[in-house]
């Protein structure tokens, strides 16, 4: 069996163990929206680092799995993730979305924290990812295909799935929280990028750049899981604007967004 494989079907095996229901979806929150799952109606949360069958992962400490159930949609998710840009491989990266698929979840999404690279951009907006650039990351599935996951190539022309977009939309348009909508491109980090980069991002189609998410919506989409994508504009990018990127303003936008998140959220779109 692949090791990869191997070490997925024992942490699925773990938490399958300790719930009586089979998620349905999957959410993923990015940098500064973990506090966000305190505001959901979450049965079941652990520390990983606590769990024997969890060692394996690569989770630090202080990123959590949880589990929910509202309104008749049981789910699972992660306050946080793992970045390539902190030296784990690739498919280490990608390992809790591809275990929440495993634990049954048929839909994913996905947050984030990213910089504005379309002019009409302002931080603290919130994006609809429409589509996705992973030109500058690895990909997932390098490397020998997991049969058990899905196919050797991948069809990626609707990575994020076009009847969530409009469900999300509907929810913006009831609960009044505006959405623009755009294409996300994932950079490796940790360093911001240039403004030469984000030239290059811009000609290329892309509305917003951060560092996590392409590379998650592109495990999920092998497995056959629908994906749904925010980003969380907290900042202009490099070159935008003559302030400096600080990670602490990241951070306070992204704290105050999380209210407007948990606003659209009350319309049940996940």
């Amino acid at each position: 069996m692949n090791q990869i494989y191997e070490k997925l079907v024992k942490c699925a095996d773990a938490v399958k163990s300790k719930i009586k229901f089979q998620p349905k979806v999957a959410l993923i929150l990015g940098s500064g929206l973990g506090d966000y799952a305190e505001t959901m109606q979450v049965k079941r949360r652990w520390n990983t680092l606590r769990l024997k069958d969890f060692r394996c992962l690569p989770w630090p400490d202080t990123r959590k799995i949880f589990i929910w159930l509202c309104r008749r949609c049981p789910g699972c998710g992660n306050a946080g993730r793992v970045h390539f840009y902190e030296g784990y491989p690739m498919q280490d990266v990608v390992l809790p979305v591809r275990l929440m698929g495993m634990l049954g979840a048929k839909i994913v999404m996905l947050t984030n924290a990213a910089g504005g690279v379309n002019f009409d951009f302002h931080p603290g907006d919130l994006m609809l990812i429409t589509d996705q650039i992973t030109t500058a990351v690895p990909s997932p599935l390098i490397g020998p295909n997991i049969e058990e996951l899905g196919v050797r190539f991948p069809d990626m022309s609707e990575v994020y799935n076009k009847e969530l977009q409009d469900v999300i939309r509907k929810a913006g348009a009831n609960t009044g929280v505006a959405l623009k909508e755009g294409v996300y491109m994932q950079f490796t980090g940790p360093s911001y990028e240039t403004p030469a980069e984000i030239r290059m991002c811009r000609t290329l189609g892309g509305d917003a750049a951060g560092m996590s998410t392409a590379c998650e919506a592109m495990a999920a989409r092998h497995m056959g899981m629908k994906v749904c994508g925010i980003s969380c504009i907290t900042n202009l990018a490099a070159g935008m604007s003559t302030q400096k990127l600080d990670h602490k303003e990241v951070q306070e936008t992204a704290d105050r967004v999380q209210r407007t998140l948990s606003v659209l959220s009350q319309n049940r779109f996940v």
